[in-house]
């Protein structure tokens, strides 16, 4: 495996597992569910790069296409709920 190719499948393991925090407790059991499923698949393609000796490429792409069938949306993100808190804080001042 190249460093090339090594970088391909860390950047693909990291956008399954980055995904924005919730912004509720309420929201954080969307995350968790919406998580949970991205690193199930993180965890099967890494299995199969290092077990099986999948093309790393390949299997990134792979892992990709199963993150888009479980998209980090569906539930108010930290970021999204602070910034819009600054912002109606700072207009009302």
């Amino acid at each position: 495996m190249s460093t090339a190719e090594l970088r391909i499948l860390l950047e693909a393991i990291r956008e399954a597992i980055a995904i924005p925090y919730a912004a509720t407790v309420g929201d954080n059991e969307t995350r968790i569910h919406i998580l949970t499923e991205r690193v199930i698949h993180a965890q099967i393609t890494l299995d199969n790069v290092l077990d099986r000796g999948d093309d790393p490429g390949w299997s990134a792409d792979y892992l990709r296409a199963r993150l888009a069938e479980h998209p980090a949306t569906g539930y108010r993100q930290w970021d999204t709920a602070s910034t819009g808190v600054g912002q109606r804080i700072g207009g009302a001042l």
